[in-house]
């Protein structure tokens, strides 16, 4: 899953996306809003985490654009902790959630987990998929109740997968989602992450579509 931080201050900005890459996200950064909102208006983001107060294009003014011009992804803000009105015209402008400054990297991570999920219909941390299972907080992938060790990407894939579950997912999305805008993309090598994914998990669970791209059976409902 691919999340954009927009924050200006260039320490917390990395906090931010080292915290989001540890947990397993792909990061792209940008430092102001002229910046952002380019990104969120050329890159398929899962998720923005959104500072209110940046230079050259204030952060309610970046929101308020991308949702005149359709873009729906989730978006969390970061609000000064006194700047009560800064929330009210945030989630009046579009904002899924907010956060005030200060705020411990936790907090601002299980809320983008809840994004995440709720956007693509989830109600649970767990996504279930016969006996497949996957926790989005422990990054945990069982089989049976058996652990499954996967590398990053290959996580990646199984994770965008399962929170897509049902649907036609093509290489090009799939490619778009677990890497991030500086990395040398090749679709070829997810069909790589795929294979090794079906041996792995030992399950007939991931589908290809010919022409189109993978499906993993529907989730499981919780």
């Amino acid at each position: 899953m691919r999340v954009l931080v927009i924050e200006d201050d260039k320490d917390l900005n990395a906090q931010l996306a080292d915290a989001l890459r540890e947990t397993g996200y792909v990061v792209d950064a940008a430092f102001d809003g002229q910046e952002g909102h380019f990104l969120g208006d050329t890159e398929p983001y899962d998720a923005v985490i959104l500072d209110i107060g940046l230079p050259q294009m204030d952060g309610l003014s970046v929101l308020e654009q991308w949702r005149r011009e359709g873009r729906t992804m989730p978006v969390l803000l970061l609000t000064a902790r006194d700047r009560w009105s800064d929330k009210v015209q945030g989630i009046d402008a579009g904002a899924d959630d907010y956060v005030a400054k200060p705020f411990h990297i936790e907090e601002v991570l299980a809320r983008i987990r809840a994004l995440v999920r709720r956007a693509a219909g989830h109600a649970s941390n767990e996504l279930a998929v016969g006996p497949l299972r996957l926790d989005l907080k422990s990054g945990r992938v069982t089989v049976d109740g058996r652990p499954v060790k996967l590398t990053a990407h290959e996580y990646k894939v199984l994770e965008y997968l399962m929170h897509h579950s049902g649907k036609v997912v093509s290489r090009t999305e799939l490619t778009e989602h677990v890497y991030d805008q500086d990395f040398d993309r090749d679709s070829n090598t997810i069909e790589v992450f795929v294979g090794r994914l079906r041996k792995k998990l030992g399950i007939d669970v991931i589908e290809t579509v010919r022409g189109m791209g993978y499906r993993i059976a529907a989730a499981d409902a919780s």
